[in-house]
């Protein structure tokens, strides 16, 4: 059984996990390099990600904390019911491992950096949602 804490708890429960969020936090999703700035849309970011384009149960894998830092790694197992990066939901279930790494300031995350794979996620979801005579053999 994996131990959650106080944080990861209030994400898988849907919790106001903003609240560990410094005001004016960071988020960067390092494959793209795009940002996201401010409590309130880093907090929508991540509920939309879990519970409008995907139905999401992460795994924490391992947790790592360090001084003013933190460190995930967890898998991404979900069930796509949105549309994600052009491609329409078809109800594919992905398995994604992924990291995130956090700083830590006076108690609250002040910046956030996702390691996520959204290339190979986009890849998976096309594969998924094609007939199987389109599939290429092998």
């Amino acid at each position: 059984m994996t131990r959650t804490s106080g944080r990861g708890r209030a994400l898988l429960d849907g919790t106001e996990f903003e609240r560990f969020f410094a005001p004016d936090v960071v988020w960067t999703t390092t494959e793209t390099g795009e940002g996201t700035h401010g409590q309130q849309a880093v907090r929508d970011l991540i509920i939309g990600l879990h519970s409008r384009v995907f139905d999401a149960r992460p795994e924490l894998v391992s947790l790592v904390c360090g001084d003013g830092t933190a460190m995930i790694e967890a898998v991404f197992d979900s069930r796509q019911i949105g549309e994600f990066a052009g491609v329409p939901a078809h109800g594919a279930h992905v398995r994604i491992p992924y990291a995130m790494s956090y700083d830590v300031a006076d108690g609250v995350i002040t910046a956030v950096r996702a390691y996520f794979p959204m290339t190979a996620l986009r890849t998976r979801l096309t594969e998924a949602g094609q007939p199987a005579s389109a599939m290429p053999t092998t």
